[in-house]
């Protein structure tokens, strides 16, 4: 997988975890409501990249092979099982009401309505549709009002017999009726909905939602009624695909393709796939991407090119030991390096024979509507502090983590300003300022003032509490960032836990140790660096810990770890005297406050080091993740943070680790939407104690959250002016910033291998595909036409 998604969307699920209820402190904000550029339209979307096509230019017929992570295991949008091949059938095969364009905003879809708006406030919210008087379904019945209240009773939330795992806005529907004639929808609201675009799509046939049996069951292998420019002729578990051919009855654009095949292909086998000429669309890796690129780079060249593929580790040195142990006198040795010789040599072979038919492919790239976050678990530990949080996200510089990703692929490397909204949306405004930009000075003050300072670090443990609890370890309430209870700022302020007086400029102790391995056989590659002064155990130096096997071989790897965290403590003491030239006490934190840490020296508590956990996926597709968490892990050694890295199985990371909260930092991903009122309060809701002591977080998996957030997502989704809505989500936005929960890093990239002749596909961005639009350009004089069927 080349990122890790959480699962979103507008649900009901709820994670529990355990929590003791001890206080937690928070700091003050001023002023909240927006710190940034407030224009939404100067920010744009990423430009799409689909080679588009005018239909008159597009052949007849083809099938296209599209990739899909996995066969579906529902049909049915609703359940919770559904996943990304659920919705891509589904918006070929089934009405949107409203599609999504190229800049994120809700579109109204002619092909279904004619009109559709507000056409009473007072005393309750009146939306009428007015339905395209040609839209049936594939049994030839019109689509109307009886589809439409079929299905706000399903996922209304009243009957619990109907599995549904997401019901949001339905439940705020009063009735729904006949308007003036069978094309028009008349729907009342108990209460105001600004977000009422997003119901009813996809909309299902009365036949599917009409009973709990058949929305439960009867969609989750077949759609036999459906009204889309495609319909669903089978799912071939044992082919791993899904065959949408054309609508006979489709009254709109006729699609130009004859079938559409979803093929499941998992992402780590997708450039096997694309070399044997079984797909003419997928997403894929970055590494993917960049064997296509070489490819097309040198097409014409014969055999495997220098310094790729499976050969290209082999030194001249190590080609002429392996000859020698293939032809040496040790029999048994010089089998084995003869079958590795042998292996090599098909590897390679087969390497070029792939990077052959690769030429046939070009790369479609765009920036995907989602973006990766640093996500800090505040439910416990140090991160339970505000502070601490803050000074985690001040000391990141997100433009180097984004241009490290995004720039070596020629797309734009600017940081989101936004959990709520992507570039190019209406609803986007950079609030980032509500936070602050990366600033060692004030991430080393903001320590300080949470009392983790240089001589905590070197103090002496405390006798352990009754039970064998530490105060540092106990369990701490979800963190808050609710104003008006006690609200949060950007500057540090005196908290309960005063940290201890020092000299600034207090020698550091020296002693030098040696890398151990453990008795688990994993190797702590930087912790007891041997060094200058300031590098000791006891002077808090910079302590990474990344937890990997400890063969002699990787005993280079080592040397290279312990040497970057002594060129970054060095360039950090500079950023940091330059960060503070001119200031003075008090500054960023009240006198008394103990001194900030020297960048890169360790801070503790205690005689507790400040050691955060941080939880990466180790499966292929993550290469970006795991570099982007290594970088973040020398931005923390330069005040004094030490981290573990702990890598753990693509299967189990999400699961395991970010759902039940065992973590202490993890990158993972959310998807932009058009309806961040609906769609994002479950990610950013305050969980909530539930009696049996265990917490419900919602989709809130940092575990941070406040009140007066909830309140602004609650007003903005009763708010039916637009302008004011948007406003509100700048509020809560800003006011997530300030709570330095979850930190956006970089938007996603979107890479897709495609043929040259396909049109209308590719990196779609924000936008819905228009499936009917999609097909093979019409081939020039001479060149081969499509001939798949």
């Amino acid at each position: 997988m080349p990122e890790v998604d959480a699962p979103r969307g507008r649900t009901c699920s709820r994670t529990l975890r355990s929590v003791a209820l001890l206080t937690s402190g928070v700091l003050a904000l001023p002023v909240l409501s927006g710190c940034g550029s407030g224009d939404t339209d100067e920010a744009r979307a990423a430009a799409q990249d689909i080679a588009p096509t005018g239909r008159d230019l597009i052949a007849e017929g083809g099938t296209l092979r599209w990739a899909i992570d996995a066969m579906p295991t529902t049909l049915n949008t609703f359940q919770a099982d559904a996943d990304a091949a659920t919705t891509r059938i589904a918006g070929a095969v089934l009405p949107a009401l409203f599609t999504l364009d190229r800049r994120g905003r809700p579109q109204r879809n002619p092909d279904f309505v004619e009109s559709a708006k507000i056409v009473k406030r007072e005393p309750k919210q009146v939306v009428l549709y007015k339905l395209n008087q040609q839209a049936v379904w594939s049994d030839g019945r019109e689509i109307g009002a009886a589809d439409f209240v079929s299905q706000w009773r399903a996922l209304s939330g009243k009957n619990s017999a109907y599995w549904t795992a997401r019901n949001a806005g339905y439940e705020r529907i009063e009735k729904i009726e006949r308007g003036a004639d069978d094309l028009e929808v008349k729907i009342t609201f108990k209460k105001p909905y600004a977000d009422w675009k997003s119901l009813f799509t996809p909309l299902y046939p009365k036949e599917v939602t009409g009973t709990p049996a058949s929305f439960n069951d009867g969609a989750r292998m077949a759609l036999r009624t459906t009204a889309g420019p495609f319909q669903l002729k089978g799912l071939d578990p044992k082919a791993a695909t899904a065959t949408l051919v054309r609508n006979p009855r489709w009254w709109g654009s006729r699609a130009k393709l004859e079938q559409l095949v979803l093929t499941a292909v998992p992402r780590d086998k997708r450039a096997a796939a694309l070399a044997a000429g079984s797909l003419d669309l997928a997403e894929i890796d970055r590494a993917t991407a960049d064997r296509i690129a070489q490819a097309r780079k040198n097409k014409g060249a014969a055999g495997q090119q220098l310094g790729q593929g499976p050969g290209a580790a082999v030194t001249p040195s190590g080609a002429l030991k392996s000859w020698a142990q293939a032809n040496g006198s040790n029999q048994q040795q010089a089998e084995a390096a003869r079958a590795a010789r042998e292996q090599t040599a098909e590897s390679v072979s087969e390497y070029a024979t792939e990077q052959k038919a690769l030429r046939g492919y070009v790369v479609r790239k765009s920036l995907e509507p989602a973006y990766t976050q640093l996500a800090l678990n505040g439910e416990s530990g140090p991160l339970a502090d505000d502070r601490v949080r803050r000074a985690v996200a001040r000391a990141l510089d997100r433009e180097e983590l984004a241009e490290a990703v995004l720039t070596p692929l020629g797309l734009p490397a600017t940081p989101p300003g936004s959990h709520l909204a992507l570039a190019g949306q209406r609803a986007y405004s950079d609030n980032s300022g509500a936070l602050g930009d990366q600033n060692t000075s004030e991430a080393q003050a903001l320590l300080a003032d949470a009392g983790w300072t240089p001589a905590g670090a070197r103090m002496k443990p405390a006798p352990a509490k009754a039970g064998g609890e530490d105060e540092t370890d106990r369990k701490k309430p979800p963190a808050s960032a609710a104003p008006g209870e006690a609200s949060l700022k950007a500057s540090p302020k005196a908290g309960p836990n005063q940290a201890p007086k020092e000299a600034a400029n207090e020698a550091a102790a020296k002693k030098k140790e040696e890398d151990v391995a453990s008795n688990e056989g994993l190797y702590i590659i930087g912790d007891n660096k041997p060094g200058s002064a300031g590098h000791g155990p006891e002077s808090g130096s910079t302590g990474t810990h990344i937890l990997a096997p400890a063969p002699a071989a990787d005993q280079g790897m080592a040397v290279q770890r312990r040497a970057e965290p002594l060129a970054d403590d060095a360039a950090g003491s500079r950023t940091g005297a330059q960060e503070g030239k001119g200031a003075v006490a008090g500054a960023y934190a009240p006198r008394g406050t103990a001194a900030p840490a020297r960048a890169g020296t360790t801070v503790g508590k205690n005689g507790k080091p400040l050691n955060l956990r941080f939880v990466l996926p180790s499966g292929p597709g993550s290469e970006a993740l795991r570099t982007v968490g290594d970088k973040i892990a020398r931005m923390l050694d330069r005040i004094g943070v030490r981290t573990e890295i702990t890598k753990v199985s693509d299967d189990s990371y999400f699961k395991d680790h970010i759902a039940s909260g065992d973590y202490d930092m993890a990158l993972y991903s959310w998807p932009a939407t058009a309806y961040p009122a609906t769609d994002a309060r479950p990610i950013y809701a305050k969980p909530e104690p539930a009696t049996d002591g265990s917490l419900l977080v919602e989709q809130n998996y940092t575990r941070v959250g406040s009140d007066y957030i909830d309140q602004l997502f609650d007003q903005a989704a009763a708010e039916l002016d637009e302008v004011t809505a948007r406003d509100l989500m700048r509020r809560a936005d800003a006011r997530i910033w300030a709570a330095a929960g979850s930190i956006p890093l970089y938007q996603r990239p979107e890479l897709v291998a495609a043929r040259p002749l396909v049109a209308n596909a590719g990196a779609f961005g924000f936008a819905a595909p228009r499936y009917q639009d999609i097909g093979f350009k019409m081939p020039t004089a001479g060149a081969p036409k499509n001939t798949k069927k």
